[in-house]
């Protein structure tokens, strides 16, 4: 991870998100007492967010279609947790938001960036292997036969 603090937030935040919502579930059941003194600032919604695309990344923008994502924010002490995860599945937000949260105290970095962040990374990385190895599974060449002239 990034040791740079605003960018190592970032990846975690990231790797939260696109955690399995029952690993990050399993991997905060441990940190439960440490989130009684929580409050939500907002508790989980879920909206709409327009994702927006460019062709070849260079061109004009254009609208490729909506994501449910659900939001919230958390304060536990005197740290503001946030997080924004793709679909409608409110206690993976708020489990994320506290895991921000937990995270931003550098007393407890270190146990949550074992116990917890460093599992979920495992686990995308096996996930991303796995469909790379279906698609590549399902991998078809094409050629072109030149007619003769």
């Amino acid at each position: 991870m990034d040791t740079c603090d605003h960018l190592a937030r970032a990846q975690w935040m990231s790797l939260l998100a696109q955690a399995e919502a029952d690993e990050l579930m399993r991997a905060m059941e441990a940190f439960a007492p440490a989130l009684d003194g929580m409050t939500w600032l907002r508790p989980a919604q879920t909206g709409l967010y327009m994702l927006r695309g460019r062709v070849g990344g260079t061109g004009e923008q254009f609208n490729l279609g909506e994501v449910s994502v659900t939001r919230c924010s958390v304060q536990i002490g005197e740290r503001i947790g946030h997080a924004w995860v793709r679909g409608g599945n409110r206690r993976h937000a708020e489990l994320a938001a506290c895991a921000d949260a937990l995270m931003q105290d550098i007393n407890q970095r270190a146990h949550l960036q074992a116990h917890v962040v460093e599992p979920l990374r495992k686990s995308l990385t096996l996930r991303r292997e796995a469909a790379s190895r279906k698609a590549a599974a399902s991998k078809v060449e094409f050629f072109t036969v030149v007619r003769g002239e």
